[in-house]
């Protein structure tokens, strides 16, 4: 049985290589607050100075292609603290992000990462220093939101204090200060924790995106976007056990 023949056929996981305690975790993060299948699925890519461009680019275009390949319409930003501006990113890019912070008005966040290798350039380390955006992500946390990030993005939630005590994972290089920090952590290239779903470095923000399109959206979207991509989703996903 061939991986696509998996990811039509099982409820849990989509790969042969998926492994899973069990198949809760899309139950466990609407426990607190149903979707809403009438409306759009509203995804917000939250953007700073020194962002790596793999990790905003690679779930931007998943999730806004995702909306080709399901029923439930996708609607996907970039948003910034402080309203619209322009965000230069790690290597140089300029981007203009016309949306300012409103999670409010969002289902799902992803946060990337970059930077975290250069402590004194724009990036993670100047945020964490700054400490804005992990107070933002800390008071955004609401029934029906999950929160979700790559790389090491993830110490933006760790200190919001949204990682404490829960799985999670991030960039091999962060993981050390990811479990001194309180993270629970997990070997897997996705690890989803319902409200909370984490992802290694850079290039697991595909694996983040297709992850999250799969649990929202339906293994049939998943599928088209492999197809369209022409990427199979790679690695292990970690899901909550049932009743933890």
């Amino acid at each position: 049985m061939n991986r696509r023949t998996l990811l039509h056929a099982t409820t849990a996981l989509g790969a042969a290589t998926l492994t899973t305690a069990a198949a809760a975790a899309p139950a466990e993060a609407s426990a607190s607050g149903s979707p809403r299948r009438d409306r759009p699925l509203r995804v917000h890519v939250v953007m700073f100075d020194g962002v790596e461009e793999l990790d905003f680019t690679a779930p931007y275009e998943v999730f806004s292609a995702s909306d080709h390949f399901a029923d439930r319409p996708v609607r996907v930003r970039y948003v910034t603290l402080g309203g619209p501006r322009t965000v230069r990113a790690a290597f140089g890019t300029g981007l203009r992000v016309d949306h300012g912070w409103a999670p409010e008005e969002a289902d799902l966040l992803v946060v990337p990462g970059g930077g975290y290798a250069r402590r004194d350039d724009p990036g993670v380390w100047a945020e964490l220093r700054r400490g804005s955006l992990p107070r933002a992500l800390a008071a955004a946390a609401r029934p029906g939101l999950t929160v979700s990030a790559l790389c090491t993005g993830v110490l933006l939630l760790s200190a919001a204090g949204l990682t404490k005590g829960r799985p999670c994972t991030t960039h091999h290089r962060a993981l050390a200060d990811l479990e001194r920090q309180g993270g629970v952590l997990k070997n897997a290239r996705v690890v989803d924790d319902g409200d909370l779903v984490t992802a290694g470095g850079v290039t697991s923000g595909l694996d983040l995106a297709l992850w999250l399109v799969r649990r929202e959206l339906g293994a049939d979207a998943a599928v088209g976007l492999e197809d369209m991509l022409e990427y199979e989703a790679r690695g292990t996903v970690w899901t909550a056990r049932s009743g933890r």
